[in-house]
Formats: structure tokens, C-alpha cells, sequence
């Protein structure tokens, strides 16, 4: 039977195993399992790792159309015509985005403190919204929401495909 495993991937970590950077080993310690997809350095929150390569194909090639959801702090006050244009999709250097399902959102009061804190600028107020996916380009959200004037300050994923974050803290693992 394959091993499925959530972790709640801090800031600062990559995803993958070995590096001279804070990596998942750190976190977790379960032999012969990888991460389902990429979740940069930048951001946090749900990683999928399996030892199973047809599940992992599964999860992560884009043909399955798995959808992936975040919640993003995003720069400034986000509006509706920034908001409709994120559905719709965006023009990025690699292409028009898909239609995504968005939502302006307040700030989570779950949401744990993230070490280091965001930088807070006075007189720039921020902004969260819940957004969904079904690709998975590099930086793909973050390219988003900079693409419509609102640039990407936190992101966390919170489910990929029926996988939730849930209440599992920062840093730590579940198996499924």
C-alpha cells in the first residue's frame, strides 16, 4: 500500500531532500517518499510526498487537472477588476493562464506567524484572497497576482486535490 504524507512545509525550505539549504529532511524522516510537485522556497503550507510514482504522476501532471488552492497576503487594497482578471486568466511570459476561481478573503485566524515576519510598510496596506488552480507553472500565483498590480507578499497552500492543510501546524507531518 503506498505511503501518502502531508506535511505543512515552513518558509524557508525546499522541496527536496538533500541541498545545502533547509530542506524537507529536516522535517520529516520517512525513507524512500518524494513531494507531489514543487512548493517554492518562498511559501508554505501543504506538501503532498508519496512513495507511489503512479499516484505522484497522478497528483502532479497537469492532464489530471488537479486543483490546488492558496491563500495569498497579497500588497494593497485587491480589487474587482484585479480579482476578475486572475478567473478569467492572465497573460505571463509562458502563456495565458487558466481560469481560476478567486475570492477576496480576510486574514485567516488560524494563519500561524511566519518566521521571518512579512515586511510591513506603513502606508501600504495588504490584502488577502483565497485563489484556485488546476496548473502548476513555476511561481505561478505569485506571477499572477504581480501580473494585475498586486504583488504576492505571503503564499500557503491550503489543498491540492482532496488533501487539506486542516489545523496541522507549520512544520509538521501527518500520514494519510
Amino acid at each position: 500500500m503506498a505511503k501518502i504524507i502531508a506535511l505543512n512545509k515552513p518558509f524557508g525550505v525546499i522541496c527536496q531532500f538533500s541541498g545545502d539549504e533547509k530542506t524537507l529532511a529536516e522535517y520529516i524522516d520517512i525513507p524512500n517518499i518524494y513531494p507531489v510537485g514543487r512548493l517554492d522556497k518562498d511559501s508554505e503550507g501543504l506538501v503532498i510526498l508519496t512513495d507511489d510514482g503512479k499516484l505522484q504522476n497522478k497528483i502532479s501532471h497537469p492532464k489530471y487537472n488537479k486543483i490546488k488552492t492558496y491563500i495569498v497576503q497579497v500588497e494593497g487594497e485587491i480589487n474587482d477588476t484585479a480579482t476578475m482578471a486572475l478567473e478569467k486568466g492572465v497573460e505571463l511570459k509562458d502563456g495565458i493562464t487558466k481560469p481560476a476561481t478567486v475570492k477576496k478573503i480576510e486574514e485567516p485566524s488560524w494563519l500561524w506567524t511566519r518566521s521571518p515576519p512579512i515586511r510591513v510598510r506603513k502606508n501600504i496596506p495588504t490584502s488577502w484572497i483565497e485563489i484556485s488552480i488546476i496548473e502548476g507553472k513555476n511561481r505561478q500565483v505569485r506571477r499572477m497576482t504581480a501580473s494585475v498590480g498586486f504583488p504576492t507578499l505571503r503564499l500557503i497552500r491550503t489543498s491540492i486535490d482532496q488533501w487539506n492543510l486542516g489545523n496541522l501546524p507549520s512544520g509538521s507531518y501527518v500520514t494519510l
